[in-house]
């Protein structure tokens, strides 16, 4: 079985190849074609996911690779929708503004006090979740599927209310435990 322990690295590489032709259909508003995409790219990222946990085939390289694979495509889509006009830019701007915020966060934390361990919150994980259904449900109105009224707008700020929130949770809990550890170091001292 261990043969097979790349198998999770090459779904996500294969994600990463997807977020071009994902973007490059959005612009060229063959919005099918980038549902299908994008349902395929939320298949690869739970396969690689439940195979790396199932039978422990992790790696330095996936710890790398499947975030940047997600962050990719989730700051390219974002970025398209709303450069496009289908998402407000105040969300946009929202969405990837807690993004940098939370790795700005991690770079200071990790440059003052050195390393973390990143524990993905359940608040995150919601957020995450909402922010791509949002995507999906904008993509699937824009292919011409039938979409509740009001459904997309209520998605919208559900996205907003979750970012806020979440990004807010991570600052806190963030900035606490720097305050720990620099209470611990000059304790030591």
């Amino acid at each position: 079985m261990s043969r097979y322990r790349h198998i999770p690295n090459l779904i996500t590489g294969a994600r990463l190849l997807l977020v071009p032709p994902l973007i490059a259909l959005l612009w060229l508003e063959q919005y099918t074609a980038a549902m299908v995409l994008f349902l395929v790219a939320g298949l690869s990222d739970g396969a690689d996911g439940f195979l790396a946990r199932r039978y422990g085939w992790t790696s330095r390289l996936g710890s790398l690779l499947d975030p940047l694979a997600d962050k990719l495509l989730h700051v390219g889509l974002y970025l398209s929708l709303g450069l496009l006009g289908h998402l407000p830019i105040w969300l946009v701007a929202l969405v990837i503004g807690r993004d940098v915020l939370i790795l700005a966060g991690a770079a200071a934390y990790r440059a003052a006090l050195g390393n973390y361990r990143v524990e993905p919150r359940a608040l995150s994980k919601f957020n995450t979740l909402m922010q791509m259904v949002l995507v999906l449900a904008v993509i699937v109105a824009l292919g011409g599927l039938p979409m509740p009224a009001g459904l997309i707008d209520a998605l919208i700020y559900v996205v907003a209310a979750t970012t806020v929130a979440s990004g807010s949770e991570y600052v806190w809990i963030w900035s606490g435990r720097a305050r720990d550890r620099l209470r611990a170091l000059r304790a030591s001292r």
